[in-house]
């Protein structure tokens, strides 16, 4: 499995030859450094540590410039593990840039979704609403919770009722991505990632095995403006 650390940029839209609309996320993907490989014989299972952004040193922890300096590299805001031995051809302390990835491959994108703050029963777990006529005095109520007979009477482990949305780690599965750009890092992906703009994402190759397609041929509109 492949995979590389970069940031939320926002969304916009970019057009093929053919005059196709398509959706993207922007993804800024600056160089991830190799911070330490993880094989069998040492750790129990194979993976690499990519680190994306320096840290100053005194906002580290001794721990991190330790094992920063194994590699004479600064110390990362993030350090994340793309499981697998796919990656085992960079060495340790290589920088990791977008060209990982090509157009027209398959990924999935991990990030912490946005937020939302305290909602309830319906609108976290979709559930019905109560009789809309006037008197019910049931619209939007979580209805009733410990019934006698069926759970003795207790609110079980685990029972969906209103309360904090968002905020949590989801992925994205089997997006396609439409344009890689080295030279400025970024990565256009299709349709939506999770998180807000500045987001840490994770993009790893499809689980799902999905066969790539052919690189879209998307029209340069700075060139066309210059025309």
């Amino acid at each position: 499995m492949k995979g590389i650390l970069g940031r939320k940029a926002g969304m916009t839209q970019v057009f093929t030859e053919e005059g196709i609309l398509i959706p993207v996320t922007v993804v800024e993907v600056l160089p991830n450094v190799v911070l330490q490989k993880k094989t069998v014989e040492t750790d129990g299972y194979e993976a690499i540590q990519l680190g994306l952004e320096d840290v100053k040193t005194q906002r580290a922890t001794k721990a991190e410039i330790g094992h920063a300096n194994k590699v004479q590299t600064a110390p990362k805001k993030y350090v994340r593990e793309i499981r697998g031995n796919a990656m085992f051809n960079y060495e340790v302390g290589q920088e990791v840039k977008a060209d990982v990835f090509a157009a027209g491959d398959y990924v999935d994108v991990t990030g912490t979704s946005k937020g939302k703050g305290f909602t309830g029963a319906i609108v976290r777990n979709n559930q019905k609403m109560g009789p809309s006529s006037h008197g019910s005095g049931h619209h939007r109520g979580i209805g009733s919770l410990a019934t006698i007979g069926r759970n003795n009477g207790i609110i079980n482990k685990g029972r969906i009722m209103a309360g904090q949305e968002g905020g949590y780690t989801t992925t994205n599965k089997n997006l396609e991505i439409v344009k890689v750009d080295t030279e400025k890092n970024y990565v256009l992906i299709k349709g939506n990632v999770p998180g807000p703009r500045k987001g840490l994402v994770v993009i790893k190759s499809a689980t799902k095995k999905i066969t790539p397609t052919t690189a879209k041929k998307l029209v340069d509109l700075a060139a066309a403006k210059e025309e």
